[in-house]
């Protein structure tokens, strides 16, 4: 183990936000999935088998680290309906770590889901499904190839406990999961403090934030604008965190004030969906019977989330100037999502209304003809390469519309990833809902991870490109 020891930051904040816990004692501990890449960037990859199982699975504390769990609490707005009754059910902070892949300052978090029962369990089991598990994992390494800033599946050990669930045939298999996540401070954690009345402690939060969690310099030392600059960091990263979903065709399900993150991360995925076919209403959750985080929604749900943090941070700042920024929230998402369609497609143009044309007429074609989301995305990925586009499926549907005409207007971005063997291939990763339950198949019937693994290396063998 190479990381270098430090005082963990969290420490900073004080008891007052969070509460020590305990992890719980599991039957078993079946390594399921390890992600090499990730322990190296933060100096845990040369841990043997036995010590990853020690701290990944019986949570023995790291050295000049954390020293018991920490079972976070925040608040947050449910499903559009305030519920103080929140915090870390059936996780914890299990450890902080500086990043060896960046000159920047970077400290990342080790957290669990499924580690057992917390005072915020609320007659839970604190457990996590092995399937829940093996879903995030997937969810994660697609995600990350497809240039979305999220959190990483660091380590899963199947517990050998039976648990019950209405939404999965039961008894089913458990598990224990660990992410690597780049801050764990949720909008929630702005809404605790706010609904006490804490404005000591939004102060204090907020400045431990703009320490460790944006890395743009502030010179003001004027506490009332270092909340104002900390508010447009913020907005800013959940702008582009949204317009990154919109162009991956992804549906988190669950967007609720507390799983959305200070940092422009995603993370702690449910009942997550990814689009078959462009569809502005599509749903991800079986109980979101309204729609209300459909994937059209995304947008609007990032934005009351912000208008929430904005809530909270000015009862510590009665000066803050909240509107005017929540206001740069349309631009940013507007301008992310440009850029991210055409980093999809390898293309660049310095014409905004040349892009937007496109963006538009793109979406349109996808929603007419039903070519499935990803493909098309797949196929024009450095424009019309005629040669490349008879070979799809789809080549039909693309000559009969006006795309020829409108990508032919752009340059491409980087030539040389047009020869990567992935481009070479007739149709793209996906991980839509049938694949994942044919994944899913063999390991339930026959305990097989092979088809698991083999997916995982899949997803990874584009890495770079988006």
């Amino acid at each position: 183990m190479t990381s270098k020891p430090f005082t963990p930051p969290i420490y900073e904040l004080g008891p007052d936000f969070y509460d020590d816990v305990s992890a719980a004692l599991f039957p078993k501990g079946i390594l399921r999935f390890r992600n090499q890449a990730a322990a190296e960037s933060i100096g845990l990859g040369n841990l043997s088998e036995d010590q990853w199982k020690n701290y990944f699975w019986n949570f023995k504390s790291f050295p000049n680290n954390i020293k018991t769990p920490l079972a976070l609490r925040y608040h947050g707005h449910q499903f559009g309906v305030y519920n103080p009754q929140l915090g870390d059910g059936r996780g914890f902070l299990y450890a902080q770590f500086k990043s060896l892949e960046s000159n920047q300052e970077k400290i990342l978090d080790l957290g669990t889901k499924g580690s057992g029962q917390t005072p915020y369990s609320r007659q839970g089991d604190g457990r996590l499904t092995l399937k829940g598990a093996f879903r995030e994992a997937l969810c994660t390494e697609l995600l990350e190839s497809l240039g979305v800033n999220t959190s990483k599946t660091f380590s899963i050990f199947e517990t050998g406990e039976n648990l019950q669930r209405g939404d999965e045939p039961s008894p089913t298999r458990s598990a224990v999961l660990v992410r690597l996540s780049h801050s764990h401070l949720r909008i929630g954690t702005f809404q605790r403090l706010a609904r006490l009345n804490q404005t000591d402690q939004i102060k204090k939060l907020i400045q431990y934030s703009l320490k460790y969690y944006n890395f743009e310099k502030i010179t003001t030392k004027n506490e009332t604008e270092q909340a104002a600059e900390f508010l447009k960091i913020v907005v800013q990263r959940a702008a582009q965190l949204v317009a990154s979903y919109m162009v991956a065709g992804f549906v988190h399900g669950v967007l609720n004030t507390d799983n959305i993150n200070i940092t422009g991360e995603s993370f702690d995925y449910g009942p997550y969906r990814f689009l078959p076919h462009y569809d502005p209403h599509f749903t991800a959750a079986y109980f979101d019977h309204q729609g209300l985080y459909c994937y059209e929604r995304q947008p609007i749900s990032f934005l009351f989330a912000l208008e929430q943090l904005a809530a909270s941070l000015i009862i510590a700042h009665p000066g803050l100037p909240i509107l005017e920024i929540l206001e740069t929230f349309s631009p940013h998402f507007n301008d992310s999502l440009q850029n991210l369609f055409l980093k999809r497609l390898n293309l660049k143009s310095e014409n905004a209304t040349q892009a937007s044309e496109l963006i538009a007429a793109f979406f349109n074609f996808l929603e007419t003809k039903k070519v499935p989301f990803e493909q098309c995305f797949f196929d024009f990925f450095g424009g019309w390469q005629e040669e490349r586009l008879q070979k799809s499926l789809y080549w039909t549907e693309y000559t009969a519309s006006n795309l020829k005409t409108l990508l032919n207007e752009f340059e491409i971005a980087d030539s040389k990833k047009l020869n990567h063997p992935y481009f070479q291939k007739i149709n793209p990763e996906t991980l839509l809902i049938d694949e994942i339950e044919a994944l899913w198949k063999p390991i339930a019937e026959k305990d097989d991870w092979q088809p698991f693994q083999q997916k995982i290396i899949s997803l990874r063998s584009f890495r770079g490109i988006y």
